[in-house]
């Protein structure tokens, strides 16, 4: 399992605020999940691991809608949000909402280094870990890596 890969840093690391936008054209920005535990994925329809990764996001939310806990899908698409909401529409992703950086700035921001890229955030905002590339995010071993975090 790839998630084997996912690297727990030894300290929580601050983040910069940044922002992007949701479906309807609205700025949010990472303060907006302040007190959850967020999954934060970028991805683009192009990819073509991206693409098989989402139906798990999308199962992982569901899993834990109860919880303090999202799974924040940013795609990357620079042409807008057509092709991404045709891609949910099309794999028929519920539970994930809507989420764009067109401008692809996060990718830096974030350093990320290719998509897909995955980043686990604290409760206060830090980034606590990573995994570049795609994972079953719906396996047992990330049903229980998220159900650890939610506990701290």
């Amino acid at each position: 399992d790839r998630l084997k890969s996912f690297i727990f840093h030894e300290a929580p690391k601050p983040l910069e605020n940044f922002e992007f936008q949701d479906q309807l054209g609205n700025t949010k920005s990472l303060s907006d999940w302040k007190g959850k535990l967020v999954l934060l994925n970028l991805w683009a329809t192009w990819c073509g691991p991206c693409r098989e990764e989402m139906p798990s996001l999308d199962n992982l939310k569901k899993f834990y809608a109860k919880e303090p806990f999202d799974v924040v899908a940013i795609s990357m698409d620079r042409s807008g949000l057509s092709k991404p909401r045709k891609f949910y529409d099309e794999e028929r992703l519920k539970h994930l909402d809507l989420y764009i950086d067109q401008t692809t700035k996060l990718m830096f921001k974030l350093k990320a280094v290719g998509l897909p890229a995955t980043i686990l955030i604290d409760k206060e905002g830090r980034e606590i870990g990573r995994l570049a590339g795609p994972a079953q995010w719906d396996s047992d071993l990330a049903i229980d890596m998220i159900k650890k975090e939610l506990k701290k």
